[in-house]
């Protein structure tokens, strides 16, 4: 069958989808992944077919983040969403729906796409809503793919409720100026699985999974980092415990200094006072604020953690969902700052209960409590039992190739 991608173009949500698109492949399916023109690099990298959709000024801005991280400052908690006690629940819907329209300029480009190349299945970011339309119009069965909890589907639950609650009419839905410049133009009308999707690929680990009556299909999280040559340095375990310090890529993670109040070089001053070798991974702003470097301390822009983790420890970073998966599949302990943009707190408190680690609030993050937090780590077997215990839970759910039958007996049941 023929598959097409659709992703927004951010490397946080391009790289979630590059194994389950590997295993298609491998199992002799056509695949490609529409995505913005200047982003296709990302698609490439990965040996995967990229086709350029909608005009280069569009999103220029979210593409500029893949390479420009002084864009991250702008990045706030705004959409950070934690079920337990959530009370700005509709403010944060709108913000959402304001967000997720800014993908509307591409669905001509989708809609001549399925049209011309007729795939059988399109899955898509769920920042990507107009993709569904575009399936709907092409024939293809549709599902969403995640990357990390479903914000977007707890926040819809939490609107129809109140919407019901007050005997709201249909035209009162805030979804519907998300949804009506997409549908007129092809005389459709909205339905929900355009929103949501027939149904949706969730690679959370089951534990992790947010109490929604959705169908999902679920898919272990193979993590993928990018791709750069293995140094040799990096081949064998190292005589100390070696550790790695990442605060992602895409994400709030490099705020965590200005927030906290400590600085870059005090964190590798501290970690270096403990017998230790520490990685980390910093861009190069950051590394100018480097004077010397201890012996005991690699400075890296960048290293795929798939590169690094199976040598590690332990690892420190801010709750990302590649960081955390990467995190998981390699058996690594992990101390969490978890630096709020979508499920980054949730993360850290499920690492937590789960033994695999530790997490420090940003607002009592100091050099002494990471010094006490990383020696805990490193120290207590306990965490590596609980590290063991989470990849366990992670591979019990299906791998991409485990998937790809599924994918297929649910696209032959959906496609029009």
């Amino acid at each position: 069958m023929r598959v097409l991608f659709s992703v927004f173009p951010a490397i946080a949500h391009v790289h979630p989808i590059v194994p389950l698109a590997w295993a298609l492949q491998n199992a002799g399916h056509e695949v490609r992944v529409a995505i913005h023109p200047d982003a296709v690099d990302l698609v490439t990298e990965a040996g995967l077919a990229a086709i350029p959709v909608g005009a280069r000024h569009h999103l220029a801005g979210v593409v500029e983040f893949n390479s420009n991280f002084d864009k991250l400052d702008t990045l706030d908690d705004a959409l950070a969403l934690d079920t337990r006690n959530n009370p700005r629940w509709e403010t944060q819907w709108q913000m959402l729906l304001s967000t997720l329209s800014i993908s509307t300029p591409i669905l001509p480009d989708l809609v001549d796409l399925t049209r011309r190349w007729k795939p059988d299945l399109v899955l898509w970011d769920p920042f990507c809503v107009p993709a569904a339309v575009a399936a709907r119009v092409g024939g293809a069965a549709q599902a969403r793919i995640l990357w990390g909890q479903d914000n977007i589907g707890w926040l819809r639950a939490e609107s129809r409720q109140h919407l019901a609650s007050r005997g709201a009419a249909p035209h009162e839905d805030p979804v519907m100026d998300l949804m009506r410049p997409m549908l007129l133009p092809y005389d459709l009308e909205y339905e929900e699985e355009l929103l949501l999707g027939q149904w949706t690929v969730d690679p959370m680990p089951l534990g992790m999974r947010l109490p929604l009556d959705l169908p999902y299909t679920a898919l272990r999280r193979v993590p993928y980092n990018g791709t750069a040559p293995v140094p040799d340095w990096m081949i064998e375990r190292p005589e100390r415990p070696r550790v790695c310090l990442t605060l992602g890529i895409g994400g709030r993670g490099r705020q965590l200094f200005r927030e906290s109040g400590v600085s870059f070089p005090e964190v590798l001053a501290a970690v270096a006072e403990l017998d230790v070798e520490l990685v980390a991974s910093v861009d190069a702003g950051r590394l100018a604020e480097v004077g010397s470097v201890p012996d005991n301390v690699r400075l890296l822009e960048y290293v795929p953690l798939n590169h690094l983790l199976p040598t590690c420890s332990a690892i420190i970073h801010h709750g990302g969902g590649g960081t955390f998966a990467a995190s998981v599949a390699h058996r690594v302990p992990q101390l969490i700052t978890p630096m709020p943009f979508w499920g980054e707190s949730v993360t850290a408190r499920y690492v937590a209960d789960q033994g695999a680690g530790l997490l420090i609030r940003n607002d009592q993050f100091s050099t002494g409590t990471l010094q006490k937090q990383l020696v805990r780590i490193l120290e207590e077997p306990s965490f590596q039992e609980g590290a063991a215990l989470l990849h366990q839970e992670m591979s019990d759910a299906p791998a991409p190739g485990d998937v790809v039958p599924v994918l297929e007996e649910l696209t032959a049941r959906h496609r029009r």
